[in-house]
């Protein structure tokens, strides 16, 4: 079962995050990011090499395309807020864009 993250698990599964540019939703317990590709078709080749992880992981994003610019957020709805899943599923998307 997928619990929320404790405030002692917070800081060392977020902080490398916030690093990259994960930042806090404003008002919200999730983590959100804006990801710029070179074009289009590069964009959403993105978004496809991560939807083949969320649905693996059955952990799906929250997510806005508009050209080659995907607006990204990521929380847990089961448990009202962030999980080790939304850092896993973050740490994949930062590793797909290399």
């Amino acid at each position: 079962m997928t619990e929320k993250l404790s405030e002692e698990t917070r800081g060392p599964l977020l902080q490398p995050l916030f690093d990259t540019g994960w930042k806090m939703v404003e008002g919200r317990d999730a983590i959100e990011k804006e990801f710029v590709f070179a074009n289009f078709v590069d964009a959403f080749g993105w978004m496809t090499r991560v939807a083949i992880w969320a649905e693996k992981w059955d952990h799906h994003p929250e997510w806005f395309n508009v050209y080659k610019t995907v607006h990204v957020t990521l929380a847990t709805h089961d448990v009202e807020g962030l999980s080790a899943l939304d850092a896993k599923l973050a740490r994949k998307m930062d590793a797909l864009t290399t």
